[in-house]
């Protein structure tokens, strides 16, 4: 969750990737391109905490599907037994937004990191099968079991977004902070265990995991209820050519450069990062993580 500027384009996955971890990104909400994330299955306004509920894994859509273009829609294998889904949202975001229900909000973006500055490393690296089960079980918590039951988080952006910010290396520590997995800003992590009345541990693989599910869920409430009228879906096929037009673009974008830079009140949608946008909407359908 910070300001990443140079990541790397899709085609370039994972040399690159690791390249630009040498840049020094951070993460949270801060200025470079990536976002601050936070706690497990919880509930706000102390709401209690639900049982994970356990999601499908998202079909991959097409390589050329990415870069903020809507997928090819599935055809349904069964149409009978199912029930009717909830219609989708066909509007794009509210040009002038609802008031944030929202009124605790995390710590500004630090300061970018200096020119030349290399990430370093502290504690032993968990595996890939360590980090994928960390990311799965992230991506099925509940974490508005209450308030928005209907909230949850893609496995591919998960996966995507922590191979976006540390290239899965949860003991990389970069210049301007950002910490571990999901590139946790260490203020934005104490913000979300107290809002969410938490105490996961920024450096554990599996809750800087939970932190960053966290914070994506947070973004996704905040400013679902301002631009998208509560429709919290991350259907990336509810997204057209331009980076404004879904949810899941705003939520990319917002955990890079943090909620203050894409939802502000009387203004419309922005998303100040479209590299990064389209970086992570790209991983989400041709990352070899997700492989792994």
């Amino acid at each position: 969750m910070r300001r990443r500027t140079g990541r790397m384009g899709a085609a370039v996955l994972a040399g690159l990737l690791l390249v630009a971890l040498g840049g020094c990104a951070g993460q949270g909400t801060r200025p470079q391109d990536a976002a601050v994330p936070l706690a497990g299955p919880v509930e706000v306004s102390g709401e209690a905490s639900a049982a994970p509920v356990e999601l499908d894994a998202p079909a991959t859509p097409a390589a050329s599907e990415g870069m903020g273009l809507a997928p090819t829609p599935s055809r349904s294998a069964s149409p009978s037994a199912k029930p009717s889904p909830k219609p989708k949202r066909t509007a794009g975001p509210r040009p002038v937004p609802k008031p944030p229900t929202e009124t605790q909000v995390p710590p500004p973006p630090p300061k970018p990191a200096p020119t030349g500055c290399k990430p370093s490393y502290e504690g032993s690296q968990a595996t890939r099968a360590q980090v994928k089960a960390a990311l799965t079980d992230a991506a099925q918590r509940t974490y508005w079991p209450v308030s928005a039951p209907d909230i949850s988080i893609p496995l591919s952006l998960m996966k995507a977004t922590a191979w976006q910010e540390s290239g899965w290396q949860s003991n990389i520590v970069a210049c301007d902070g950002g910490i571990g997995l999901m590139q946790v800003m260490p203020a934005t992590a104490d913000w979300m265990n107290q809002r969410f009345e938490q105490s996961y541990d920024i450096d554990d693989y599996s809750d800087n995991a939970y932190l960053g599910g966290t914070y994506l869920a947070w973004l996704t409430k905040y400013i679902g209820d301002m631009y998208f009228d509560s429709d919290y879906s991350l259907d990336a096929s509810l997204c057209t050519s331009e980076l404004n037009s879904c949810l899941l673009n705003a939520v990319i974008s917002a955990y890079n450069y943090g909620h203050g830079a894409v939802a502000q009140e009387g203004e419309p949608l922005a998303i100040p990062n479209p590299q990064y946008v389209r970086n992570v909407r790209a991983l989400m359908t041709e990352c070899e993580c997700l492989n792994f």
